[in-house]
């Protein structure tokens, strides 16, 4: 918790919303429990803090228009394209800063929720809880900064060695006979860069420096300034983000080698047999993983799909029996009708005295005025289908007090109740999937803008062009892809499409934000178009929107099955976009070491690459009277 002038210029080298300030020194205890930003920044001085303060962001969200396409934010946390607090925003007093040289170890804890910083002492120095997603890329930037080290005892906890330890003493000595750089910063930097990602590592870095001891205009002698110049340059170009680097007659392609993308056909939908096959004597899902393989391969037929939705969206337990679920409907039954009433009996003095619940009312009945009329089911003036539309977004807001409505829910509801065609049962299943999607509807939309920087991530490693064209064209921020993750596509598909779609995307295959490599798969197929045009923000929204109803959701499904193995099998994979789509991080473990999915032994054995035979095939399960056996190939027709 240190102090710095004023006038001291600062770097954000990290940024994080929505960080929860769970313990602190006395000093901040007012601000304990409180919501904030998280940075990681660095002063003139070279001196590196982690910084935190509250939060102070507004969003200006123009979402009255029915047909919304992008969200304007405005920040007030201001901050020039290099990263450069402008003047008259330098009053950082208020921050909880803590100078990097205090901090001599920290925990992560709570699934990757939690981080705490210790200073060595018995008390720690604070604790962030991260409200949206986890501290894994705030923990993969500090490990580029500073040197960590495991600890033995604790997995949990990481150490951050002094750097008069002997360990520490002699890689600087082993750097310093090499004459190579006499900044032990820069040497482990590079011993980092070395681990992650040797080859590329060694041949760039030095194979510049011969270029400027030898090719120069002068032949002149090797500078120290300038070989920690071009090691640093070279260390910090990552992620695949920088496409070419040229020296005279010397030039660096530092493009992802990304393998061959393959095609992944979509397969037969689960049917009716199938289903049954897979359910014990007293009706519990046996293998609920090999049902989810099966319908990510091939969703699942029309018929079906009132049943099996109910398991996707975990409105029933996958293991329960046909009695339990008896009961459970019972007793969720009752439950809703509760909270319909508590809305219902609402006297109009109490509306007028609850200003948000007024607020949100009138916005779900001007929504479900203008959800889906072209569907029959929803058509024409008086439609009770309508009124149960409302009803159920308005116990909603009984049942989730803190989310209550945003526009945008009435869209996931639609296809949901029209399938159900049951007021209980889509209420539940709508609850479902609001819990997988919450974060969409925050209202500082922190969850939605850390969606667009995560796609920005993705496709800045699969096609660094692109990404760089997005950047230049101000457009890198990605709000032109805000509708199709905040509805999941749901204003661009036909509702069977949508159907067809979002079935697939519960199950969880094959990787952690599978629809981000939807969206993926889609920009790369418009790539020419975008940039031959030469298109802006304004003209690549407008061509975004345009695509509404010109999808092929197996194409889309396909290419994106191809983009994930495309990553997952290049050797220049770094550790963020790793942790993105939940691959184990090269800290961690090797791929080799992590336990396998069904989908993963399913693929690897279709390609002849697993000793042991896949869980389960679609096409391939034989009924008997007290069992269910699954072929153990996957069939050609997913390869």
């Amino acid at each position: 918790m240190s102090e710095t002038s004023e006038s001291d210029e600062v770097r954000e080298l990290f940024v994080q919303d929505g960080v929860l300030l769970f313990s602190a020194a006395a000093s901040f205890i007012n601000f304990v429990k409180s919501v904030g930003t998280l940075m990681i920044t660095e002063y003139s001085d070279g001196t590196k803090f982690i910084e935190w303060k509250p939060i102070d962001v507004t969003v200006d969200s123009d979402i009255q228009d029915q047909e919304w396409a992008v969200v304007n934010t405005v920040e007030k946390r201001i901050r020039t394209l290099s990263g450069t607090v402008p003047p008259e925003h330098k009053n950082r007093s208020k921050y909880l800063r803590i100078s990097f040289e205090d901090i001599k170890s920290f925990r992560i804890s709570d699934k990757s929720r939690r981080l705490t910083l210790n200073d060595g002492k018995s008390e720690p120095i604070c604790t962030y809880l991260f409200q949206h997603g986890n501290c894994d890329h705030l923990v993969g930037c500090l490990k580029t900064l500073v040197k960590t080290v495991a600890s033995r005892r604790d997995k949990h906890l990481f150490i951050i060695p002094d750097i008069k330890d002997p360990e520490h003493e002699k890689i600087d000595r082993s750097f310093a006979e090499l004459n190579v750089c006499t900044d032990s910063a820069y040497a482990w930097k590079l011993w980092n860069n070395f681990q992650e990602r040797p080859v590329v590592a060694t041949f760039e870095a030095f194979a510049k420096i011969t270029d400027l001891v030898y090719r120069g205009p002068e032949h002149r002698e090797i500078d120290a300034d300038d070989v920690k110049e071009i090691l640093n340059r070279s260390i910090t170009e990552y992620e695949s983000t920088t496409t070419t680097h040229s020296q005279g007659d010397y030039e660096v392609i530092d493009v992802p080698d990304l393998p061959k993308r393959r095609d992944f056909p979509r397969g037969k939908p689960l049917n009716l047999e199938q289903w049954l096959g897979v359910q014990d004597n007293e009706g519990r899902i046996e293998d609920s993983e090999c049902i989810k393989l099966m319908i990510f391969q091939g969703g699942i037929v029309p018929s079906l799909r009132e049943e099996v939705w109910k398991y996707l969206l975990d409105y029933y337990p996958w293991n329960c029996t046909k009695i339990e679920r008896q009961k459970l409907v019972s007793q969720k039954n009752d439950e809703y009708f509760s909270m319909k009433l508590q809305w219902k009996t609402m006297t109009k003095t109490q509306e007028d005295n609850f200003t948000d619940y007024k607020e949100r009312k009138t916005q779900i009945e001007k929504d479900v005025s203008r959800t889906d009329r072209t569907i029959d089911f929803y058509a024409g003036d008086n439609n009770p289908n309508l009124q149960i539309l409302n009803d159920i977004l308005m116990t909603y807001v009984m049942y989730n007090f803190d989310l209550g409505y945003v526009q945008g829910m009435s869209d996931l509801l639609s296809p949901i109740l029209h399938l159900m065609q049951s007021e209980v049962d889509a209420f539940w299943c709508f609850v479902g999937f609001m819990n997988k999607l919450s974060s969409n509807f925050d209202a500082d939309q922190v969850g939605m803008k850390e969606q667009l920087s995560n796609l920005h991530t993705i496709l800045a490693f699969i096609d660094p062009d692109l990404a760089a064209y997005f950047d230049s064209h101000d457009s890198g921020n990605m709000f032109f892809c805000f509708r199709w993750l905040l509805v999941w596509f749901k204003r661009e598909l036909s509702e069977e499409d949508c159907m067809s779609f979002w079935e697939v995307l519960w199950t969880g295959f094959p990787c952690d934000n599978f629809h981000l490599l939807i969206c993926c798969a889609i920009l790369t197929e418009e790539k020419r178009k975008l940039m031959d045009n030469n298109f802006g923000f304004t003209e690549i929204l407008k061509h975004i929107n345009e695509l509404c109803g010109q999808l092929n959701v197996e194409k889309i499904l396909n290419d994106a099955q191809g983009i994930f193995y495309q990553i997952k099998e290049s050797e220049q994979l770094t550790d963020v976009v790793r942790l993105l789509l939940g691959l184990p991080i090269l800290s961690n473990n090797s791929f080799d070491n992590h336990e396998t999915s069904p989908f993963e032994e399913s693929i690897d054995a279709s390609n002849g690459s697993s000793s042991s035979p896949p869980k389960c095939s679609v096409d391939n399960v034989r009924i008997s009277p007290d069992e269910v056996t699954f072929e153990k190939s996957l069939s050609s027709n997913f390869l």
